[in-house]
């Protein structure tokens, strides 16, 4: 993995942005129902892909980092210096969530005192990658994911980002929510480690509840994982045309077709719903769908 800082990195531009697909390699995360192959650190992977792969198609001075762009597992110390290192003006961590299988919905997450015992409990359950690193005890001294106090001392931490943090937290629930109609459970604070050691604007977005047998098949699915990185790109786009003071044209990113394309809109997608099997299943043999509004 290589990459150069960027010179133009300032709190009044974003150049440099850092995704960080949650888990990987042996790190699983949340199996959630536990009927697919597939688990968090697959999804979580695939829509940061997905997301990088929008913002380099449509912002060419922006540089997008990748913590992980395979199935590789990395240490949680690692993910925050590689942000660090590039001097990264944005750092958002992509992951999915798990519960009782009737929770449901959208959160992001910005470092902070956790304000309910479920913020708590979610930080602990991501921050518990830490137990599969080596040497563990040695590099996190001092910090121990299932012990509450070390949140308490984690949200004294002073955080200059906040605000900012907050603002594209906000951005990214309000996307989720108008454009994707997913259920909006808000923006939180809570004792993430990735999140709290980065020295830039930094959120972690809970794309869903995998144990929600719904929510799990939509993030599972194609036109799941692209709305949701859609709605991702929006956000960032709507942050950084706000930091800058600068209006973007609004893009459609097109992948090649196999015979055509065919345009299509987040609420479009909420039509063609009703569409049959037969019907949704010859429409993706005729062609890909991609597109950002």
């Amino acid at each position: 993995m290589s990459y150069t800082s960027s010179p133009y990195s300032s709190g009044n531009a974003v150049k440099v942005v850092v995704i960080d697909a949650g888990h990987g390699g042996k790190d699983s995360g949340t199996l959630g129902t536990k009927t697919r192959k597939k688990t968090e650190k697959d999804i979580s992977l695939d829509v940061a892909l997905q997301l990088g792969k929008f913002i380099e198609d449509n912002h060419k001075d922006v540089q997008v980092i990748y913590t992980r762009s395979t199935d590789t597992f990395l240490e949680l110390r690692e993910r925050v210096s590689i942000a660090n290192r590039a001097q990264a003006d944005l750092f958002i961590s992509v992951h999915c969530n798990a519960a009782s299988p009737a929770a449901y919905g959208t959160e992001t997450f910005v470092m902070g005192m956790h304000k309910s015992e479920a913020s708590l409990q979610t930080a602990i359950r991501e921050n518990q990658s830490i137990f599969l690193e080596d040497n563990y005890e040695e590099n996190y001294k001092g910090f121990d994911p299932k012990d509450p106090d070390t949140y308490i001392k984690l949200s004294m931490r002073q955080n200059v980002f906040l605000n900012q943090s907050l603002n594209l937290s906000k951005k990214i629930q309000d996307q989720f929510r108008e454009r994707v109609k997913r259920r909006d459970r808000g923006v939180k604070q809570a004792g993430y480690y990735v999140i709290s050691y980065t020295t830039m604007p930094s959120c972690l977005v809970e794309l869903g509840f995998l144990t929600n047998k719904e929510e799990e098949n939509f993030l599972h699915s194609t036109n799941g994982q692209d709305y949701m990185a859609s709605a991702l790109y929006r956000a960032f786009r709507e942050y950084k045309s706000e930091i800058e003071g600068v209006t973007f044209s609004q893009e459609i990113v097109k992948s090649k077709p196999k015979t055509e394309v065919i345009a299509t809109t987040v609420e479009t997608v909420l039509e063609t719903s009703k569409e049959t099997k037969k019907e949704k299943k010859e429409k993706a043999k005729n062609c890909e769908i991609l597109v950002i509004t």
